[in-house]
């Protein structure tokens, strides 16, 4: 049983749950129940959606800095890929991901958001990589993901300086996808993924995978992975299903399959 970390199922949409008050500091607990989480969502079939949710008062305000004080560079050297290992489970879930941000998304809580396709930040939330002020740099992705998101500029300034963005910035930048009341974050998150539960599962599943790996390629290496892709949805019931019912002038009724 996990302690810090659970996957709750409703109506298609699988919502992790971090619950390590008051901060939801990512120690190497949560990180590896995150991990677990993650991959349980990954392969459950009644899950089609997924939100990432820290509660109501904060996404998660990074790393448990208390482990790093006394931390050796030789253990280090073992854990650190475990530990970009463990966000990039969440970025691995092939089915569409919403971080839902409310309070602070700092470092590793930032990172975690990082992973998700999108982003919904309250109005009086902050989000920021600090790390450089504990004479570190991210080491679970913000570096990655932040510049291919952002912008390699801008995620330079933002990870040397290790400054707080607030909500308006982030929508401004890119890194936010939708603000709103720190009360409706949650509903608004639900909100955003739910057309996606009834969805061609596993259209959306290569659709994220082109793009995602894409990301890492060349054009020509990527209009490859992409045709295969492509090619592929023709095996199944749901390519057959969407094509007749746009035939037939009807909506679809996609299985998954």
């Amino acid at each position: 049983m996990s302690e810090f970390v659970r996957l709750e199922i409703a109506d298609g949409i699988g919502t992790i749950r971090l619950e390590r008050p008051p901060m939801n500091a990512l120690n190497t607990q949560i990180q590896e129940e995150l991990r677990a989480a993650a991959t349980a969502a990954a392969g459950d079939p009644d899950v089609r959606a997924v939100v990432v949710w820290g509660g109501a008062k904060v996404f998660a305000a990074g790393a448990d800095i208390t482990e790093f004080t006394t931390v050796t560079y030789q253990h280090m050297v073992g854990r650190a890929t475990a530990l970009s290992g463990a966000f990039d489970a969440v970025a691995r879930i092939p089915k569409p991901v919403v971080a839902a941000i409310t309070g602070y998304a700092l470092g590793g809580g930032c990172e975690l958001a990082l992973a998700c396709d999108w982003r919904v930040v309250a109005e009086d939330a902050k989000l920021g990589q600090p790390e450089i002020k504990l004479g570190i740099i991210p080491g679970a992705g913000g570096t990655q993901r932040l510049a291919r998101l952002v912008g390699p500029a801008r995620a330079k300034e933002l990870i040397f300086s290790g400054r707080m963005v607030d909500a308006e910035e982030a929508l401004r930048i890119g890194l936010a996808d939708r603000v709103v009341p720190a009360d409706q974050v949650l509903a608004t998150a639900l909100e955003l993924v739910r057309p996606y539960v009834t969805g061609p599962a596993l259209a959306l599943r290569a659709a994220k995978q082109a793009v995602d790996a894409g990301l890492s390629m060349d054009l020509a290496a990527g209009l490859a992975l992409e045709s295969h892709l492509f090619a592929g949805l023709f095996a199944t019931d749901d390519r057959v299903e969407g094509t007749t019912a746009f035939v037939e002038k009807r909506k679809p009724k996609f299985t998954g399959q």
